[in-house]
């Protein structure tokens, strides 16, 4: 596994072992473009997060280890819920080439074929990248290893030709710190700067319709790796390098946490002509505060509309890489996790129960903002909730504050605070029949910031 920065995020998991107060439904983009957005299921959206996320012109996908296929809660909680699919480690260079030209593709040719027996698409990942590298590679004088990098890439593509919709070039080229520097690797020290471009360039002649990608962790807000990345980008699209999509990993917890110009980043790479995709994401916590944040992260894809889907870094939390974080979107028993319900019903689709299936369920609600008044230093807003198919006795709404905004009232709801995160429950206004309504209103005074709130599913009973 890659190295952790200090007080960063780990570098990814490509080893098995990376008072009013306010309410929001979306990130500031979106409420300025829109000014009411719904946001939680109703009796008529779909069920699970791959339909979910096509209903939006998205892909909803999870990285997928072919040794956990056998498991029955596993593989019916994919089939059930991902459109697309990521191998984990079976596509990296150890797991496929570990003995010179000499290729096995059994692992990953098991997830291919399930994938394709469920009509979801494939991502590849990764054709050249530092880590998980055979001794092999690194030992090689710079003529025989650019040789050696250009048939990996060939013979792997040629071999997953028509079969992947994306696939991820390089990985990982760029230092974390303040400097923007490629990171030392193989192919850096030996080849130079321009072993991107021919890694790129020897990819599109071999699929002319695969998405080529360039992905790396870190860079999901701007900062000088993503400044890097993106003078890297510009100028492939500039000279006519074949580089179609970026991928931002999107590993997220405590000390980093998911960056307030996270949507804007997305936005100012698809304004240079290629596709975002966020490719790994997993968000450490747990209740409302971790479904809050997936929140944000689905609204700011949703924003972009050259962001063209979300993959989680795994299925079930008893399997991901920072297990003990428990990051992903259902529990190590499969159970849907708050998260879930909130990446759901920002994708515009309805949960229920709490096994790993489709999720139908009863007493569903909606929760709707409008931002009702503004003025220097503050505004009002005012959240409707309202009921779905079926009438519900209470309700309540996860919110999150971008600091350093205040809340100065909340009136009609009452809110507990826990890490940041605000869950306003109803005051005296929690029984509606199917199809009624209430509301609850606040003030904030937001401090110099422009950035909007952030709310989390509307859960009922």
């Amino acid at each position: 596994m890659a190295q952790i920065p200090p007080g960063g995020t780990p570098a990814r998991p490509h080893l098995p072992a990376r008072a009013r107060r306010a309410l929001s439904l979306v990130t500031a983009g979106v409420l300025a473009a829109a000014g009411v957005v719904a946001l939680a299921g109703s009796a008529e959206a779909v069920g699970a997060l791959g339909d979910a996320a096509a209903a939006k012109g998205r892909y909803f996908g999870t990285a997928v280890a072919a040794n956990h296929l056998g498991e029955a809660a596993y593989a019916s909680t994919l089939d059930a819920q991902f459109d697309s699919v990521t191998p984990e480690n079976e596509m990296k260079w150890d797991a496929l080439e570990g003995t010179r030209n000499s290729f096995n593709f059994t692992a990953a040719d098991q997830i291919v074929s399930h994938a394709q027996s469920k009509g979801m698409k494939v991502r590849g990942h990764t054709l050249v990248w530092h880590s998980q590298l055979p001794g092999w590679v690194s030992g090689l004088a710079a003529t025989d290893l650019r040789s050696a990098m250009n048939n990996h890439i060939t013979q792997v593509m040629t071999h997953y030709k028509g079969k992947i919709h994306s696939w991820d070039v390089v990985n990982e080229a760029f230092q974390d710190g303040s400097t923007g520097a490629r990171r030392s690797s193989p192919f850096q020290d030996k080849l130079g700067d321009g072993f991107i471009e021919e890694a790129f360039r020897t990819a599109r002649t071999v699929d002319a319709d695969a998405k080529l990608c360039y992905n790396d962790y870190n860079t999901d807000g701007q900062n000088a790796k993503s400044n890097a990345v993106y003078a890297m980008v510009k100028d492939f699209k500039q000279r006519g390098v074949p580089i179609d999509c970026v991928g931002f990993q999107s590993h997220f917890n405590s000390n980093s946490p998911v960056p307030s110009d996270f949507q804007a980043n997305l936005q100012r790479f698809a304004d240079l002509g290629v596709d975002v995709q966020i490719t790994e994401l997993d968000i450490e916590g747990s209740g409302t505060a971790q479904a809050a944040n997936y929140t944000k992260v689905v609204n700011a894809c949703l924003a972009v509309t050259g962001c063209k889907g979300l993959t989680v870094w795994g299925v079930t939390d008893k399997y991901s890489w920072r297990s003990s974080g428990t990051p992903l979107l259902f529990d190590g028993d499969y159970n849907k996790k708050p998260a879930y319900d909130a990446v759901l019903a920002a994708l515009g689709g309805s949960s229920g129960g709490g096994d790993g299936g489709d999720g139908g369920g009863t007493g569903a609600c909606t929760a709707t903002y409008t931002r009702t008044a503004s003025w220097g230093g503050g505004y009002n807003g005012e959240v409707t909730i309202k009921a779905g198919g079926s009438g519900i006795t209470t309700w309540a709404v996860p919110v999150t504050i971008p600091s350093p905004q205040t809340v100065s009232a909340v009136w009609n709801g009452t809110p507990t605070t826990s890490g940041g995160v605000m869950t306003v429950k109803p005051t005296w206004n929690g029984t509606l029949a199917a199809g009624a309504s209430t509301s609850f209103g606040f003030t904030v005074t937001t401090n110099g910031s422009t950035a909007a709130p952030v709310v989390g599913a509307c859960t009922a009973s």
